[in-house]
Parts: C-alpha cells; sequence; structure tokens
C-alpha cells in the first residue's frame, strides 16, 4: 500500500544517539525545520533502550504531524504504534511485516543497487523502495553503490522512491532529477553545523525542481 499522500522531501534518519533527552533535542530541531519524514535508527543501542527512545519520539513526531518509522524492526514499530517501519535485506519478510502492522503503515525496503529486489519489494506489499549508497557515506563506508538510473527505471513500479548514501544538498539534484521522492540523510543533517538551515538545503532541492519544470510549461510553443 502507499502512504495516504505522496511524500516529497527530507527522510531524516537519527543518528546512534543514547542520550535520550539529546536525542530528543535533535530531532526536535530537524522536525520544525520541515522534515518529511522520521526514522528511528540505532544500532549501537540495546533492545530496551531502542524501544525507550522509539516511545518518547513518537509524541513528537505526532505534533509536527511527521510520519515516525522504525528501521530493522518491524516488531517494535507494532509494538509502539509507530507508523511504519523500513527493512533491510536481512530484517524479515515485507509479506509478514505488512500483515502485522496492518494496510495503511508506511513499509519500506531497502533495494541497495538491484531493480529486482525493488520489484520484489513491490509485489509483496512495500510502500516505498530506498535505493544507495549512491555516494560514499560515513555511516556505510562499504555500501554497494546505485546509479540515479534506477531511480528512473523504477518508476513504473508506482512507489515513492528514497534515494540515500552521502547525499549532500550539493549533490542531490540530480537524484531528484531520476525520480527521489525523498532524500534520506544521517550526518548531512545531524552532523551539520546548523541542522536546521541544512534540512531547508535539503527541501531546496525539491523546490528547484518545481521552479525547472514550470519553467518549462511556461515556454511558449512555436
Amino acid at each position: 500500500m502507499n502512504p495516504p499522500r505522496p511524500p516529497r522531501g527530507l527522510y531524516a534518519i537519527t543518528p546512534d544517539e543514547n542520550d535520550t533527552a539529546r536525542l530528543l533535542a535533535r530531532v526536535e530541531t530537524v522536525l520544525a525545520a520541515g522534515a518529511t519524514w522520521l526514522q528511528y535508527r540505532n544500532k549501537a543501542a540495546d533492545a530496551a533502550l531502542r524501544e525507550a527512545q522509539a516511545r518518547e519520539l513518537l509524541p513528537l513526531c505526532r505534533c509536527r504531524g511527521v510520519p515516525l518509522i522504525v528501521n530493522d524492526d518491524w516488531r517494535l514499530a507494532a509494538a509502539i504504534g509507530a507508523d511504519g517501519a523500513h527493512l533491510g535485506e536481512d530484517d524479515g519478510e515485507l509479506t509478514a511485516a505488512r500483515a502485522a502492522l496492518g494496510e495503511t503503515a508506511i513499509l519500506g525496503a531497502s533495494c541497495y543497487d538491484d531493480l529486482a529486489l525493488a520489484r520484489h519489494a513491490a509485489a509483496a506489499g512495500a510502500s516505498y523502495i530506498a535505493f544507495g549508497a549512491f555516494f560514499p557515506s560515513p555511516t556505510k563506508p562499504n555500501a554497494r553503490r546505485a546509479t540515479p538510473d534506477l531511480l528512473h527505471d523504477s518508476a513504473p513500479l508506482g512507489l515513492p522512491r528514497v534515494a540515500i548514501g552521502g547525499i549532500t544538498p550539493d549533490n542531490a539534484r540530480p537524484l531528484v532529477d531520476a525520480g527521489a521522492d525523498l532524500l534520506a540523510v544521517i550526518s548531512g543533517v545531524f552532523d551539520a553545523p546548523d541542522p536546521a538551515t541544512a534540512v531547508r538545503a535539503y527541501l531546496d532541492c525539491f523546490d528547484a525542481r518545481r521552479a525547472h519544470s514550470s519553467l518549462q510549461t511556461d515556454i511558449p510553443t512555436p
């Protein structure tokens, strides 16, 4: 199932942060600046801390009208009533997650550099598909590398497309032009000197595409 409305913008992913108060403060800044979706991800925390942090983030996201998506763990997403989950290739079956979370949940799938994985995810009930890494990433330095062609070639699947991996406001526009609906970012936002300014810079990449499209439509036909 697709999300209720087509997403467009910044898909912020939380950094590994075990200080929950600091995590909430950092996330609040990013949400207030206009992040479209938030994914809770913390590879450094144990199960108890992950659940506690996810529960704390949920009302913060609700207050801003931003969906909260849990990375890797659809069971945790179901337990806290999150808006959805994002699964990698080793995180369980999408069909099981869809059955547990319900038809309206946002269910994402990592498809890396593989269009066949995207087709499988669409058939299994994914709400969106994610490709990457498009550029070298400090979070996953050895990640498989994707090309913008994947964003274009996956358009017939009819699902929102997420680009991830080393994306900055300076290199993002070709990905948006190729069809990325959401730019998924961790360090580019949370490690920025001014995270709110960074959020707006990513959002400007979409505004530039809209402005270009409007200009093209306004050109008179000879």
